[in-house]
């Protein structure tokens, strides 16, 4: 696989070539797509990892391809080169324009329903806190599997609005019906509900709901719906109309292996004035949707490297990216699917998970007990993990290879957990 980076004097016609659903770009990268064990060793390739340990956590953010790293440097040294001069003349008036374009096309949406943010918990905290309609006595609702810091914003919605808080406990084992079920059986328990929060990819466990499912079920209720694809974004197959949401929040650092601090938001055209402006923002006019977005000066260089990244992802379909990372998932997960004393959290149903896979050990349900076992699996076996607290079944292991993880990097991981679960 092979990226060659526009030189800086045809940058912005480079960033012009890169969008999506009519524009040019790169041919998928067919063989790699097909999933030849060679053709996706070369793609691992083009990630620098480190050797000294075995790293089982990119749900955090994911390694940039060194093409895409290679990009940022040169972004980086372009930048402070020509500072402010660059800034105000060529990137102000016309690069981040065709940023956003290419980031839109990507997502299957307008330009003027996307706007660029520091990650996917700046887009869905601006979503939540200035959502408009929710009025006093009203309820939100969110799921025990949301993020942290999702909930909390929810939470300050409702204290604000003088509005009820409802939750959602997703059910252990999941399954798709029973999880479709359980909002419904919510919803019906809580018929003023106005706005409703889902992740379509838990952090908690890797759990993939039926979004759009979910969406439909709740606007027929009148409740408007955001949700988090920070998990979902670049590895499973959907577009953003797809969800059928009016407000969605993303990163672009996790799965499409942007720069770290990367992210955008969504608002359908016509639900616009329904999330108030950004702390009074006034350098964009309310009609804007970056008058919702407020961050001040941002790490231009890492906005610059946008169109770096969605090129190298478009090199492999995204319904095949996502195979790939399933069959990763899948080879661990089939090989202690036996071993007495481990649960693991995602059911067998391909639609209902990605990379992202948590497991938990008999009689180990608390957080701590989470901690001291990730520990044992970084210091015993090299293999880095992380604790997660939230499912209703108690704390767990969260798991996420990546395209450059080995199966004998998984092998490994098998051996330590049914040594675990034995002792």
């Amino acid at each position: 696989m092979t990226f060659i980076a526009s030189p800086r004097r045809n940058w912005l016609r480079g960033v012009a070539g890169l969008s999506l659903g009519g524009v040019s770009l790169a041919a998928p990268l067919r063989g790699i797509a097909a999933g030849a064990t060679d053709q996706w060793t070369r793609m691992a390739a083009n990630y620098d990892i480190a050797p000294d340990f075995i790293n089982l956590e990119n749900a955090y953010y994911g390694i940039m391809p060194t093409p895409v790293a290679e990009d940022f440097k040169r972004n980086i040294d372009y930048l402070n080169r020509h500072n402010s001069h660059y800034l105000r003349s060529n990137f102000d008036r016309a690069g981040i324009e065709a940023i956003r374009a290419a980031l839109a096309a990507h997502a299957g949406v307008a330009v003027s329903e996307i706007a660029i943010t520091r990650g996917a918990t700046e887009s869905l905290q601006n979503l939540i806190i200035n959502y408009k309609p929710l009025k006093p006595g009203e309820t939100v609702m969110f799921g025990n599997l949301d993020y942290d810091t999702m909930i909390d914003a929810m939470n300050d919605l409702a204290r604000r609005r003088g509005a009820q808080v409802a939750t959602v406990q997703i059910p252990e084992p999941a399954s798709r019906q029973a999880v479709i079920d359980t909002y419904e059986q919510a919803l019906n328990r809580h018929p003023r509900t106005r706005l409703l929060l889902l992740t379509h990819i838990s952090h908690r466990t890797g759990l993939a709901i039926p979004v759009a499912e979910i969406v439909a079920m709740a606007k027929r209720r009148k409740v408007d719906v955001i949700v988090d694809i920070a998990q979902s974004w670049g590895q499973l197959d959907f577009r953003i109309p797809d969800l059928g949401a009016d407000f969605v929040g993303a990163n672009l650092h996790k799965w499409i292996g942007a720069p770290l601090g990367l992210g955008f938001l969504y608002i359908r055209e016509a639900r616009l004035q329904d999330i108030d402006i950004q702390l009074g923002n006034t350098i964009f006019p309310a009609t804007d949707i970056r008058a919702r977005v407020n961050a001040g000066t941002v790490n231009a260089a890492s906005v610059m490297t946008i169109p770096a990244a969605l090129k190298y992802h478009a090199q492999v379909p995204l319904a095949e990216r996502g195979a790939r990372l399933r069959t990763l998932r899948d080879y661990w997960v089939q090989r202690v699917l036996d071993v007495p004393g481990v649960q693991i959290l995602t059911p067998e149903d391909p639609a209902m998970y990605g990379a992202v896979t948590s497991f938990r050990l008999r009689g180990k349900t608390s957080f701590e007990d989470n901690v001291a076992l990730a520990r044992r699996l970084m210091d015993e076996y090299g293999i880095f993990t992380v604790a997660r607290s939230g499912p209703v079944g108690g704390a767990c292991i969260r798991v996420t290879p990546a395209f450059f993880t080995r199966t004998a990097d998984l092998d490994k991981l098998v051996a330590a957990i049914r040594a675990m679960a034995a002792s």
